[in-house]
């Protein structure tokens, strides 16, 4: 293996996976420069990389490497402000979040029964939605899959909290619907919000989130359509939920 040129190792590595070639560094000196290059880490990355970044030229900057962990750990935020990027450590796998300004939020415009604000808790967005009083909720994302990995599949996330007004959450069931058209996946799922005890995992971030249903397969050639989440309940008067928005990302089954 020292004989062989370092391009020729990065090129062997590049057709690992991004976990692989970590665990490879510490083998020798030639497999952590190897390790190190971008040959490897162009590779891993996503192929429209360059576009998602191209507005950022601390990002443009970087290392491959450098610029893979970074999307790893700082999602970006894109589309308009309404819409953050980031990767998946372990496979390198695109991760989407629409925020909440990116949502079709029912009556969202109208200040008696949703308000704009600050983020309670760290958030990658700097507007969050806080409902105040409504009886028919209805929060919609579309993301279109020609921006996800294909050949994944994807589980999407309620992302959200509740404030200490809250109401009408702790025994009115939400329903969570996934509706993938190209694949015929529709998934209908119900939950209670604010359970007790509470069972909605806490991301480590001031926020909790709920998966929506089923997980989903973007096919090979799955560029033209689009998989619709949404939030539905209208039986109960609700106040207290704020939505940081809907976030989809690989789900390894």
């Amino acid at each position: 293996m020292k004989r062989l040129p370092a391009e020729c190792v990065s090129h062997i590595i590049s057709f690992t996976s991004p976990r692989d070639a970590c665990r490879s560094s510490p083998v020798s000196s030639v497999f952590r420069r190897a390790v190190d290059s971008d040959i490897v880490w162009e590779k891993f990355l996503p192929p429209d990389y360059k576009r998602i970044i191209s507005s950022s030229s601390s990002l443009n900057s970087m290392s491959k490497k450098d610029l893979y962990f970074h999307l790893c750990t700082h999602p970006i935020i894109i589309g308009d402000g309404n819409m953050s990027f980031a990767l998946e450590k372990q496979s390198g796998k695109k991760c989407y979040m629409v925020g909440a300004r990116g949502l079709a939020i029912a009556w969202g415009d109208t200040p008696a029964n949703w308000q704009w604000i600050t983020p309670p808790h760290a958030s990658r967005f700097s507007q969050v939605a806080e409902l105040k009083l409504v009886l028919g909720l209805d929060i919609k994302a579309n993301i279109e899959t020609k921006n996800l990995s294909q050949g994944t599949t994807y589980a999407a996330y309620l992302v959200y909290q509740l404030s200490q007004f809250k109401s009408g959450f702790g025994r009115s069931p939400i329903v969570l619907r996934i509706n993938y058209r190209k694949s015929g996946v529709v998934s209908v799922h119900s939950v209670i919000l604010d359970p007790m005890p509470p069972r909605a995992l806490h991301r480590g971030d001031g926020w909790m989130e709920i998966e929506m249903g089923c997980q989903f397969l973007i096919e090979q050639g799955d560029d033209d359509d689009a998989v619709e989440c949404r939030v539905t309940e209208g039986s109960n008067l609700k106040s207290g939920l704020i939505v940081e928005g809907i976030e989809l990302r690989p789900k390894h089954i």
